[in-house]
């Protein structure tokens, strides 16, 4: 099954909407309503999924708030340790281009949001690197190239889990 966060639950339209035409919440403020949309995502939709037998792949997860969270100025232990009641992945892949390509695929949207900035961008993709340098289980995939080469990397990292 395929997910994503912010969810398509009630917390998760109202922070797309937020992120879209900018938001007057506090960074801490806004990075606890994406665990709060986690709590009702897990809730919902994960854990029925899991309960019959289903995979699931979210585009984006716990991960991503303390990430986010960091590149915001907001202590990333707080953040995982809020995050820390969570199921964990079996399996968690950063898909992380150069910034140069991510800044590129960002200009291409129609739809962008508040966290879209090359400066907030750069301290992002430090953070994700710092988080997955910090946590071996985690697979950094350069997701610069072609999507059947990055497609390829991914596959490798589930069949290594021997799933």
């Amino acid at each position: 099954m395929l997910t994503a966060e912010p969810s398509e639950g009630p917390i998760g339209f109202w922070i797309r909407k937020e992120l879209q035409h900018g938001t007057a919440l506090s960074s801490d403020s806004i990075q606890l309503l994406f665990s709060a949309d986690r709590a009702w995502h897990v809730q919902e939709v994960i854990q029925p999924a899991l309960a019959a037998g289903k995979w699931v792949i979210c585009d984006r997860y716990a991960s991503s708030t303390v990430a986010y969270g960091e590149a915001l100025g907001i202590d990333p232990t707080w953040l995982a340790n809020v995050n820390a009641v969570f199921p964990k992945p079996d399996l968690e892949l950063f898909l992380l281009p150069p910034l140069d390509i991510a800044m590129e695929r960002l200009e291409r949207r129609d739809v962008k949001d508040i966290f879209e900035k090359r400066e907030l961008q750069e301290k992002v993709h430090r953070a994700y690197a710092r988080i997955a340098k910090e946590h071996p289980a985690i697979h950094l995939c350069d997701s610069a190239g072609e999507k059947d080469a990055t497609a390829e990397a991914i596959w490798r990292s589930v069949q290594a889990l021997g799933l």
